[in-house]
């Protein structure tokens, strides 16, 4: 794997952590914890999306698009076995 490949897949990561974030409207997790959401947010999203019969194509906004959806799935998840205690909330 080449540095460019690299440095395109924490770009993903980081870019579709911070948009989940701001989507489920939770506090988020630093720099990091949104590259981890990102980036665990694409595995899912790659395995979700295409059993869903749902495509959204090819390039680094269908990447960014596929792994928010991810990270969005995981952040609900996540919430839910937090219990919502706090987080996302708002006023």
């Amino acid at each position: 794997m080449s540095g460019e490949s690299v440095l395109i897949i924490l770009l993903v990561g980081v870019v579709a952590g911070w948009l989940a974030v701001q989507i489920v409207r939770g506090t988020g997790f630093g720099l990091i914890g949104d590259l981890i959401i990102g980036i665990v947010g694409a595995f899912i999203g790659s395995w979700v999306l295409p059993k869903a019969g749902i495509h959204l194509g090819v390039g680094i906004v269908a990447a960014i698009a596929n792994a928010t959806i991810g990270a969005i799935l995981l952040l609900l998840v996540i919430r839910l076995v937090r219990g919502g205690s706090g987080w996302g909330r708002r006023w």
